[in-house]
């Protein structure tokens, strides 16, 4: 992996965030015994943790075992904070999949009983958290600049007009798209049954 570029980790980090929103919604919409429980949501936490396993403890622990250069310096700082952004990640992993359930039971509430109204409350989702974690992400480097040996070191130069600008663009925009994508998804709604083709029976002898 050494070889990949480093715009080449860019896509790959945007193609796998990407896509894991719709893909923990089937998931765990597939895995759901029926409507209104929380068997098929938790069976979605089980694999993720189990994915999260295999890739983040089975393959560097082997890495660190074979290759001399993947050796850690185990400082208490750093595994602290590695440690919470482990718990972010798993945090915002487990909101996404019961985001889900709490649209529908929300739209059930409102009085939606149709699939297309039941799903328009979850169209608002993957738009909303995908323009809200970068405006966090960016405001959060604005303010926190950790050193070696000072991990609260806090400082604020007030940026150009084109930083704010940027962030409610970029948020808008990224809003806008994943919303426009929903809202055809909501109108398309489920595909009717194909017709049964019933074979008449032969004539009795």
């Amino acid at each position: 992996m050494s070889n990949i570029p480093w715009w080449g980790y860019v896509i790959l980090a945007g193609l796998s965030w990407g896509v894991y929103v719709p893909l923990i919604f089937f998931g765990g919409t597939e895995l759901t015994t029926r409507p209104g429980t929380i068997g098929g949501r938790l069976a979605s936490i089980l694999c993720v943790g189990i994915a999260y396993f295999v890739m983040a403890v089975v393959v560097p622990l082997i890495l660190m075992g074979v290759r001399e250069d993947a050796k850690p310096e185990w400082k208490t700082t750093g595994l602290i904070f590695s440690g919470l952004a482990g718990v972010a990640g798993a945090v915002g992993a487990i909101c996404v999949i019961f985001a889900s359930k709490a649209a529908v039971d929300t739209a059930k509430a409102g009085g939606a009983t149709t699939p297309q109204e039941i799903a328009a409350y979850r169209m608002y989702i993957a738009p909303m958290i995908f323009a809200l974690a970068p405006m966090i992400n960016t405001l959060l480097s604005l303010v926190w600049h950790p050193k070696p040996g000072d991990a609260f070191h806090f400082d604020f130069e007030i940026p150009g007009w084109k930083l704010p600008a940027g962030i409610v663009l970029v948020a808008l925009g990224t809003f806008l798209v994943l919303m426009s994508k929903e809202e055809v998804e909501v109108h398309k709604g489920p595909s009717p049954p194909k017709p049964v083709e019933v074979t008449p029976a032969p004539n009795a002898p």
